[in-house]
């Protein structure tokens, strides 16, 4: 398929008028005009609907057009990164991470970055599926477990653990329990069984479940959790990352905490020298270093 004609097409389409398109591409009317009659030759079918308010696409040009769209943002991401020098740090950055760890401790954080490098355009992708980085689904990934995917540059940021959490209103109202036996008069909050969370958080809340609890609450995600907690509704199993930013969160039955999570940070090989892999790098590990020197 000839390139230029995707490229006028892609024009006309976002434009919704051939005049407009040509004004943008300084082509005539009649060129642009030209180019899609041969585009729509070439592929036997017809792209446009062609009305006296303009242009609307087909049910065929709108696939063609979500063809170029990602195409379009393909070659944006790549002229970026080849723009990419010493002393600018500019572009899409798309990171992915789980959705608590995203919400509870990376977005709080993001206003650092966008201060020192305010050209950054990042799409931040919080879900609990793992991304393919080697195949460009992200530029960089935060993970609670090491990544196994090939071809990929990954650093350890720390350990995160899952401890018991409430707040001091609540437990003044309902009692600060001092062993797991006290959990009787108390609602513990949890993420659900059935959703996707790591080994460690499961087993601390099967472990707390075989001792007498009053009630429970489950959602399926750290943020709901930690929702409930500080309206509270109970105890809530939270990663020990989210009482930094929390100053309400008091700790209930310090013995008590799940194994070691590890947290990777995971970009692929031909990203090494990307300037803004490197800042969001060394932005994240400054900031996990600020929270170890609060807590000591």
């Amino acid at each position: 398929m000839d390139w230029d004609k995707l490229r006028i097409f892609h024009a006309v389409a976002d434009a919704g008028s051939l005049t407009h398109a040509g004004e943008t591409l300084h082509l005539s009317q009649s060129a642009v005009s030209r180019q899609i009659r041969a585009l729509e030759e070439s592929l036997n079918a017809t792209l446009f609907h062609r009305h006296a308010r303009g242009l609307i696409l087909t049910e065929q040009g709108e696939l063609l057009f979500d063809a170029t769209r990602a195409m379009n943002k393909r070659l944006d991401a790549a002229a970026a990164r080849i723009r990419d020098s010493a002393e600018e740090v500019f572009g899409e950055l798309r990171i992915t991470t789980t959705i608590g760890f995203g919400s509870l401790w990376l977005a709080p954080r993001l206003a650092g970055l966008y201060r020192q490098y305010p050209d950054l355009m990042i799409d931040l992708m919080l879900e609990e599926r793992v991304l393919d980085l080697p195949m460009r689904e992200a530029d960089v990934a935060i993970r609670m477990k090491e990544p196994s995917q090939a071809d990929l540059i990954r650093k350890k940021l720390m350990t995160v653990q899952m401890r018991l959490y409430a707040t001091q209103d609540y437990l003044d109202r309902v009692g600060t329990p001092t062993s797991l036996e006290d959990l009787a008069p108390h609602r513990l909050i949890s993420q659900a069984a059935s959703s996707t969370q790591v080994a460690a958080g499961a087993g601390l809340v099967n472990m707390l479940l075989t001792h007498p609890v009053g009630s429970r609450l489950t959602v399926n995600n750290y943020f709901g959790v930690l929702q409930g907690v500080l309206n509270g509704l109970g105890i809530g199993v939270l990663p020990n990352y989210v009482a930094q930013g929390e100053p309400q969160l008091v700790r209930v039955l310090p013995d008590i905490e799940s194994v070691e999570v590890p947290v990777y940070l995971a970009y692929p090989e031909e990203l090494r020298h990307s300037k803004r892999i490197g800042a969001f790098r060394d932005f994240v590990v400054e900031e996990i270093q600020k929270g170890r020197a609060r807590q000591s």
